[in-house]
This record gives structure tokens, C-alpha cells and sequence, in this order.
């Protein structure tokens, strides 16, 4: 069950008043996440002022004609309590099911005469079915000034993607409520109607009161992901199946601090690995397995974790974290492993033998388009060159022929 209590010690070590704008009965922050089936499922998170106790989400097929709304049906929504007395708000969610394959839908949020617009929404399709989405690294600083435009950019190049990862660091400081405010003004729209895919990053975290780090306090409430992962880990680790693809996203920064959640994410993760009945895989999370800096050396991801992406043939590995770019294999096998960055925060980086290409000091999003036989990978520039490209072909034997598309 969805955690729905945000306890009030919090205030003590949160961020939580700094940059609190008046919340009206209209709702906001309205976002659409992954489910564990995304073509029959469809998971809808936003949030009111505290004085709204009971809100809605109403869902109709949609069409032209505009008269779609009256066989909308609406649904109670899950009300969180008060979150916090310093930000008098509630957060609200549903989640729609007995939904049709690759079906145009219609749904909006709210109650009494205060509602969201209508926003689109597509259910995925079925196992083989041709789809794209969007792979974004960190955005974490100056989010609504700068991150906007990579996140925009992606969207026109890809409106009709069927997920959007963000591969942690979405923001700097977890428990800070105006950067939260940056990052969905900066996607408005796109993170109602395209399903986001969120791993959490070291910088959702925070030290709570008793000296331990945990995921911050709007991680829970403020999106709705699957809970289909290791106990101890709900929202963080999951993993959501689309169209012949198995995206599972890890919790890196758990595999950093705790053995025990290590232990949780390893024996899930081969389980979930070995009975697969997807022809590909991707993995996400925050941390590299091979880092674009010589002194940053995430040695617990590589050794617990690569020889399962090797032993089980995943085909991409997509992180963040290091605020450069690379792309490789760390030999001729194996995953492509993909280090990016969307937001404004740069680093310098430091050539190594498993990169075949490289950047820095560039903002980038990635578009991947799959096929039941090809992946096609194309990384642009938030000013829409592109950047770097593969295509990835699956051989007979579950290996894959890498193709580089970059001269």
C-alpha cells in the first residue's frame, strides 16, 4: 500500500517552507507515472491545498467530438493527509485500470468546479509493437531556468514517446519544495500525458533527525510509481514491461549505504532477469557502473550487479550521476553502458578504454526508438544537433551487433 502519512518531525530537517506558493483548490503538479503494464494501467499523482479532503479522477475514451466528456467516469481518489503544517497542501492519486492496448484516453483531476484541463492519454501496446522513449540524465540545477529546454526539446522530438526515464537527481535538494516547484513547471504538460519512469539520486536524499540517510519526503507523495520491488525499497526499485521491453529501475544509493538493501536488489534483480519473457532489456539507476571519472569508483554496482547484466544479457544500461557524457561496452559483449546529463551542471571528464564516445559541458537527451530485431539510440543536444548514435541488433544467439552511427 502506497505510504499516505508524512509525519510532522519532518519539518524540523526539511526544506519544506522555503519557496511555498499559494496553493489554490485547482490541483497542480499533476504527473502520469509507469505502472507495472502500462497498456492496461495508467497511475495519475497531483496535489491541492490540505482543505480539500476528497478529489477525483474522471477518464473517458477520447474523440474529436467534444462531447467525449459525458461518458467520462470519475473515480475517488487515495488523499493523503496534510503533508505538513509549513505546506498546507495534500496530495491526491489513482490509478486506472481494465484500460484497452495502444487506446487514446482522456482524463482530468479535480473536484467541485476546480479542474485540471483534459489531458491525452495513451496506453502502451502490446509485445512487438514498434514504440520510442526518452532518456534523460540529471537535472538537479537551475531546473525551470535551463533543464526546461532539454526536457521541451525532447518532447517535440519525441511527443508520442511511450515513457520518459529521468535518471536521478531531478533535483539538488530533496526535501526542498521550490526546487520540486522548478521541475514541474519545467516540464508542465509533458509530465501529465507522457508516463515518467523515476529513479531516485543521491540528492533525494537527506539526513533525517536521526543521522540516517532516507528518500526525501516528497518522493512518496508526489508520484505514484510500482510497487512490484523488494520490501524496504517500494517506489524506489520496480520495474514496468512496454511492449516487448523490461525497463527496471535500481535504487543505486541504497546499494551505496546498506548491505542489507543491496542483498534485496541483487537476489530480485536476477530473479526478475532470469524469467523475462521480453525480447529486450534496459536498466536504470543513478550511480554509473562505469564511471566518466577516474575518482569516482562505484565498486559495489560493479561487482554485484554487472555480472547479472552480463549473465543475462541486458541490452542498455542507462545512469547519470557523473554531469558528463559516455557511452560503451566495457569489451566487444554486453550491455551499452550510457552515462548523460539534461541539466546545467558540468563536469570535466576523463577518457577511459571502455568509452567509445564521449562530451562534456553539453546538455543532452536521448531518444531510443525500438523494434522487435533493433534498438535505434540517438543522443541530440538541447539544441537539437545530433550528438552521438547506435543501433543495436539482436543476433540469433540473444547478443547484440552494435552499429555506429556516428562518423
Amino acid at each position: 500500500m502506497k505510504r499516505l502519512l508524512i509525519s510532522g518531525w519532518l519539518l524540523a530537517t526539511c526544506f519544506l517552507t522555503q519557496g511555498v506558493k499559494a496553493q489554490q483548490l485547482r490541483p497542480d503538479r499533476i504527473v502520469l507515472n509507469v505502472t507495472a503494464d502500462p497498456s492496461r494501467t495508467a497511475a495519475i499523482t497531483w496535489r491541492t491545498t490540505q482543505t480539500v479532503t476528497t478529489s477525483y479522477a474522471e477518464l473517458a475514451p477520447a474523440t474529436a467530438d467534444p462531447r467525449f466528456t459525458e461518458k467520462a467516469k470519475r473515480y475517488t481518489a487515495i488523499t493523503t493527509e496534510p503533508f505538513a503544517d509549513s505546506l498546507p497542501v495534500r496530495y491526491h492519486h489513482f490509478v486506472f485500470d481494465s484500460l484497452q492496448p495502444n487506446t487514446n484516453y482522456a482524463y482530468r483531476v479535480g473536484q467541485g468546479d476546480q479542474w485540471s484541463e483534459w489531458f491525452p492519454l495513451r496506453t502502451a501496446g502490446l509485445p512487438g509493437e514498434p514504440f520510442s522513449f526518452i532518456y534523460l540524465g540529471d537535472a538537479q540545477l537551475n531546473i525551470l531556468s535551463l533543464w526546461s529546454r532539454a526536457i521541451r526539446k525532447a518532447w517535440s522530438m519525441a511527443p508520442d514517446a511511450r515513457l520518459i526515464i529521468h535518471a536521478g537527481d531531478l533535483v539538488n535538494r530533496g526535501n526542498n519544495n521550490n526546487e520540486w516547484q522548478q521541475w514541474f513547471e519545467a516540464g508542465g504538460f509533458i509530465h501529465s500525458t507522457i508516463p515518467g519512469m523515476m529513479s531516485i539520486g543521491n540528492h533525494e536524499y537527506y539526513e533525517n533527525a536521526a543521522g540516517q540517510d532516507v528518500p526525501s519526503a516528497f518522493w512518496r507523495p508526489q508520484f505514484t510509481l510500482p510497487e512490484n520491488g523488494p520490501a524496504g525499497l517500494e517506489e524506489t526499485c520496480y520495474y514496468t514491461d512496454v511492449q516487448g521491453m523490461r525497463f527496471i529501475s535500481l535504487n543505486s544509493q541504497e546499494v551505496e549505504i546498506s548491505d542489507t538493501l543491496l542483498a534485496r536488489q541483487q537476489a530480485w534483480l536476477e530473479q526478475l532477469l532470469k524469467n523475462n519473457p521480453n525480447r529486450w532489456t534496459a536498466i536504470t539507476f543513478h550511480h554509473p557502473v562505469l564511471s566518466t571519472k577516474k575518482s569516482r569508483n562505484n565498486e559495489r554496482l560493479r561487482e554485484h550487479f554487472k555480472p547479472l547484466f552480463d549473465k543475462y544479457k541486458v541490452d542498455l544500461v542507462l545512469q547519470g550521476h557523473d554531469h558528463t557524457y559516455a557511452r560503451g561496452r566495457d569489451g566487444n559483449k554486453g550491455p551499452v553502458y550510457v552515462v548523460s546529463v539534461s541539466g546545467p551542471k558540468m563536469s570535466a571528464i576523463d577518457t577511459q578504454p571502455w568509452m567509445t564516445r564521449t562530451g562534456s559541458y553539453t546538455q543532452l537527451f536521448q531518444v531510443v526508438d525500438v523494434k522487435p530485431k533493433v534498438i535505434s539510440y540517438r543522443s541530440y543536444t538541447v539544441t537539437g544537433e545530433l550528438f552521438d548514435a547506435f543501433d543495436l541488433e539482436k543476433q540469433a544467439n540473444g547478443e547484440n551487433l552494435l552499429k555506429n552511427k556516428m562518423k
